[in-house]
């Protein structure tokens, strides 16, 4: 039962019930998921970062320090996939971070994490356009399955030979890109960056970003045709 108040008069309204007398599931108010625990987690993680800059930008060296800690790994595997090898990835993170400290004064706040993934990726487009101008066997570590991942008991030989193939057929084809294109691709497909995002970090409009992830595909469809078989089942 349950009552409201209409004209002045108090009136009483049945209400569905189970045979234990609760209210059954129609009348219930939908169950909400409450997000709130993990938004105040990232901004507390986002208000430690700005008092890091804060703090590196009044002179403490381990302010910074602290930063390329927490987001080294971050800003790695978001190169990795820009670049023909580690090692340049690892080159990239580094130029970076040193283009961060250097230019520490022009954060203007926002996400530390964002602005520090800007730089990172500027830095590995521009060893992408040196590579282009003085080009090398694309990911060397790729020649054989070293690279690979350690595969569980149950995956069959066959199985493990048919994702490296897929890995090595993917990675060239990535490669081949035009590394505007290439960034565009890996931001939104493996990183999961929106539009506005990624033109916010490559200083292009919405349009152009849409349009190199558009022909970026065309092209890894044309490369991967001959490997079609690969892709299948």
């Amino acid at each position: 039962m349950s009552e409201r108040v209409d004209d002045g008069q108090v009136v009483t309204e049945a209400q569905d019930v189970d045979d234990r007398g609760n209210a059954t599931p129609d009348d219930l108010p939908p169950a909400r998921s409450d997000a709130r625990p993990v938004a105040a987690a990232q901004t507390a993680e986002s208000g430690i970062d700005a008092a890091l800059v804060e703090e590196a930008l009044g002179g403490r060296l381990e302010a910074f320090n602290e930063l390329v800690r927490r987001h080294q790994d971050y800003m790695f595997s978001l190169v990795f996939r820009l670049v023909p090898d580690r090692d340049q990835a690892a080159d990239a993170v580094q130029e970076a971070f040193f283009n961060a400290y250097k230019h520490l004064s022009s954060y203007r706040g926002g996400s530390v994490k964002s602005w520090l993934g800007r730089i990172a990726i500027n830095a590995a487009m521009d060893i992408g356009r040196a590579q282009r101008r003085r080009p090398s066997q694309p990911y060397p570590e790729f020649e054989d399955d070293s690279w690979q991942p350690p595969a569980g008991d149950e995956e069959a030989p066959e199985t493990r030979a048919l994702g490296a193939e897929r890995s090595k057929a993917l990675v060239a084809a990535l490669e081949a890109l035009p590394i505007e294109q290439r960034a565009c691709i890996v931001l939104y497909d493996v990183h999961g960056y929106d539009y506005s995002e990624i033109a916010t970090t490559m200083h292009v409009e919405v349009g152009t970003v849409k349009s190199r992830i558009h022909r970026g595909r065309l092209a890894l469809r044309t490369a991967l045709a001959p490997n079609r078989e690969l892709f299948r089942g």
